[in-house]
C-alpha cells in the first residue's frame, strides 16, 4: 500500500506514521521539514503543500492508495487538495475534530450522526465548512473521502485544558505548589485518547472501500472527570495539585481567549460512542489509559530542556484569572 501524509511529525500523525513503517506500508512525508522530528523508513517529500504547481511537479509519477491531510484547516485547503489529488488517489482522509459536534450538546453521548454546530469556536466552524465541502465533492464528483474527528489526543502534548499543550507550564506550576485551574467544578467527564490507540483504529481504516464516504470518530473508551484529569498528570509529575475550581463562564469572562476550548469544547461532558469504528475496524480497541500514558508524556518534556516551555504569558493569565476569581 503506498500512502501519502501531508504532515505526519506531529503530536498524532507521527505515532501514526510509525505504526504505517511498523506495516510496512509504502509512507511518505510531504512537508517543509521544519520540525526537525523525522520518521525512520519513511520517504520524505520537502515541499510547501501550499505551492500547487511545486507539489504537482514532485508528485507527477507518483498516483496513492491513501492521502492523508493532516494540516488541512480550512475550506481553500481542502479544495487545494482536491485538485491536486483527484484521480491521483483511491482514498483522501480528511482530519476533522471533534469540537465540530453539536455546542451545547443535547445529548452528551456522541456519536457520528450527532449535528455539526459550534457557534463558540472558529476552528471548529472552519472544520465544518471542509467537511461540507468535500462531501460536496464526494457526492458531485466521486471524490473518495473519509472524515476522521479526533478528541483530544495526546503523545507529545500535555492536553490539559490551560496551560499545557506543547506548554511545560502547568507542570513548573504544579511542582512549584502554585494553584492551578480546574474549569467547573471538575466533574464533568471527558474523554483523553493516546495517539498510539489512535493509530490502531485509523490505520484500520486505509483501503477500506466501505468507509469511503463516511466519517468516524476515534478516541478512548476511558471517561475520566477533570479533577482526575488534572491528578493524574500531577501525580506523574510526582506532586499533590493545588486545584482551584473556576466556572468556564468567569474564566472566558477574563480571558476571551479560551471561549473556544472550554465553552466551544470542554465545558461539559463528552461520551464518545466508538461502535462505528469498532465495526469498521473489527480489531480496533485502545489500552493505554491516561494514568499510564501522561507519565511517558511528562518523561519525554523532561528528556530534553528544550522541551520544557514555561510561558510567563500563560502564568500571568492563570494568576490574573485566579486573582479575579478570589476577590
Amino acid at each position: 500500500m503506498k500512502v501519502l501524509f501531508i504532515g505526519g511529525t506531529g503530536n498524532i500523525s507521527q505515532p501514526v506514521s510509525r505504526l504505517c513503517v511498523e506495516k510496512n506500508i509504502d509512507l511518505y512525508l510531504l512537508n517543509r521539514g521544519l520540525s526537525g522530528s523525522s520518521v525512520a523508513g519513511a520517504t520524505v517529500v520537502n515541499a510547501d503543500i501550499n505551492n500547487e504547481q511545486s507539489i504537482k511537479n514532485k508528485l507527477k509519477d507518483h498516483d496513492w492508495d491513501v492521502v492523508v491531510n493532516w494540516i488541512a484547516f480550512t475550506e481553500h485547503d481542502v479544495i487545494r487538495d482536491y485538485n491536486l489529488f483527484s484521480g491521483k488517489t483511491k482514498q483522501y482522509i480528511f482530519i476533522s475534530s471533534a469540537s465540530a459536534y453539536q455546542k451545547p450538546l443535547q445529548n452528551p453521548v456522541i456519536t457520528e450522526s450527532t449535528p455539526l454546530e459550534n457557534p463558540f469556536w472558529e476552528y471548529s466552524r472552519n472544520k465544518i465548512a471542509c467537511e461540507k465541502k468535500l462531501n460536496e465533492l464526494h457526492q458531485q464528483n466521486d471524490f473518495p473521502v473519509t472524515i476522521v474527528r479526533p478528541s483530544l489526543t495526546y503523545d507529545t502534548v500535555i492536553p490539559v485544558a490551560i496551560g499545557g499543550w506543547r506548554e511545560y507550564t502547568i507542570i513548573d506550576r504544579m511542582k512549584k505548589g502554585k494553584k492551578i485551574i480546574v474549569h467547573g467544578d471538575g466533574s464533568s467527564l471527558w474523554t483523553i485518547t493516546h495517539a498510539i490507540d489512535f493509530a490502531k483504529g485509523f490505520i484500520g481504516l486505509f483501503g477500506n472501500d466501505k468507509a469511503i464516504g463516511e466519517a468516524f470518530h476515534i478516541t478512548s473508551d476511558e471517561l475520566l472527570t477533570w479533577d482526575q484529569i488534572y491528578t493524574y498528570t500531577a501525580e506523574a509529575a510526582g506532586v499533590e495539585p493545588k486545584i482551584i475550581h473556576i466556572a468556564s463562564d468567569f474564566i472566558c469572562a477574563i480571558e476571551n481567549s479560551l471561549t473556544g476550548t472550554l465553552i466551544g469544547d470542554k465545558a461539559v461532558s463528552a461520551i464518545f460512542d466508538n461502535s462505528k469504528i469498532k465495526s469498521f475496524v473489527t480489531d480496533f480497541k485502545t489500552g493505554i489509559s491516561y494514568r499510564e500514558g501522561i507519565k511517558e508524556t511528562i518523561k519525554w518534556f523532561e528528556s530534553d530542556p528544550v522541551r520544557m516551555i514555561v510561558n510567563p504569558q500563560t502564568n500571568t493569565m492563570m494568576d490574573r484569572i485566579i486573582s479575579a476569581y478570589e476577590r
